[in-house]
């Protein structure tokens, strides 16, 4: 799933992809693309608080593209 938070600030990218989460099955894969710097740091430190983990980072031509795998299924 693309989540675009595109000429969004700070906290609106994270906000976004926070609640694309919630609709995406345990270790699945979502990719933020965000014109907001600080997106580099805040998805991280999201992710880390949610038990996420970011993928990748990259950037081109001032948009980032960040990809997220949401936290696996627990098990029993």
């Amino acid at each position: 799933m693309i989540v675009d938070a595109r000429g969004h600030r700070c906290p609106t990218p994270s906000l976004k992809l926070q609640k694309a989460m919630r609709v995406t099955a345990p270790g699945g894969q979502l990719t933020l693309l965000a014109t907001d710097p600080m997106a580099r740091i805040d998805v991280p430190h999201l992710m880390a608080g949610l038990g996420g983990q970011v993928v990748s980072i990259d950037e081109t031509d001032g948009v980032l593209t960040i990809v997220v795998a949401t936290p696996a299924a627990p098990t029993d």
